[in-house]
């Protein structure tokens, strides 16, 4: 309880009136500990593995309650969540220091030159690279190795006969997935305890009703090709977001803002009353 109170003491997010005896309480310090990448006790080292392995298995299950009631935003936290528990990182971190040896204070350096992100790291020159880094060339290929492995995809997208939409219609998005490197797909991840491969959703939604209208799981290896589906809603013109997030990494998600023009539904008994007069 004493190493528990002393930890939650530094901790970001405070908690209120915690009983520090209590598992959850426990749970919680250990977790924002490990966000912050802080050293912990042996005892508490070793507790905080089997929180990982089963935190993210949780927060695959929490997405799939949460979607199945159509809440956009808590999904989309749960799967950030599932990044930092994956990097040992707070979604506010720098996304560099998913790299190895790289320091907060070169995080800092770096992006006070414009370089904000893996990416933007990877479309240095090299003499810049080596001169924004200033690692020894061993550790600048373990960098290059993990940056190699750092998904970079590439995605398109369209709605399928979208001139043709009528309210309460299927809505059908294709998605196509493309990989641009080759290679494992095993998560560069030092602080999770165990081997993960990376996971992908694809999520449909409406940011300003906070409705989640599809989703899929997807496991990506080189290309992929994703029908999305929802029921069109009333007439007129709907805009809506399409998210391409990881499990595992901080910095690679996409967004992409998609519309669609809803026509009148068909009136089926009215067609009916009108064969029958004829």
């Amino acid at each position: 309880d004493h190493l528990v109170r002393s930890l939650a003491m530094h901790c970001p997010l405070k908690l209120d009136s915690p009983q520090y005896n209590d598992p959850h309480v426990k749970v919680n310090v250990l977790l924002q500990c490990h966000f912050s990448r802080r050293d912990l006790p042996r005892d508490l080292a070793h507790d905080l593995k089997p929180i990982l392995e089963k935190a993210v298995r949780l927060l695959q299950a929490m997405v799939d309650v949460i979607s199945s009631s159509g809440w956009l935003s808590p999904a989309l936290a749960c799967m950030e969540l599932s990044q930092m528990t994956t990097q040992a990182l707070w979604d506010r971190d720098p996304t560099l220091l998913q790299l190895p040896h790289i320091t907060r204070d070169m995080a800092k350096r770096a992006g006070g030159q414009g370089v904000d992100g893996i990416f933007e790291l990877m479309d240095l020159e090299d003499d810049e690279r080596n001169s924004l880094l200033q690692l020894r060339p061993a550790q600048m290929a373990d960098v290059a190795r993990v940056c190699n492995r750092y998904p970079s995809v590439d995605l398109a997208h369209e709605v399928e006969d979208a001139d043709e939409i009528a309210s309460g219609d299927a809505v059908v998005l294709n998605v196509a997935l493309t990989r641009e490197a080759e290679g494992t797909f095993e998560v560069h991840a030092p602080h999770f305890p165990k081997r993960k491969d990376e996971g992908w959703w694809l999520i449909i939604g409406d940011p300003a009703t906070n409705a989640l209208v599809s989703i899929k799981r997807v496991m990506l290896q080189q290309k992929a090709s994703v029908k999305l589906d929802f029921v069109a809603p009333e007439p007129g013109k709907h805009k809506y977001m399409l998210y391409f997030m990881c499990d595992s990494y901080l910095g690679c998600d996409q967004e992409y803002e998609f519309e669609i023009d809803v026509g009148e539904a068909e009136d089926e008994s009215g067609e009916e009353d009108e064969e029958s007069d004829e």
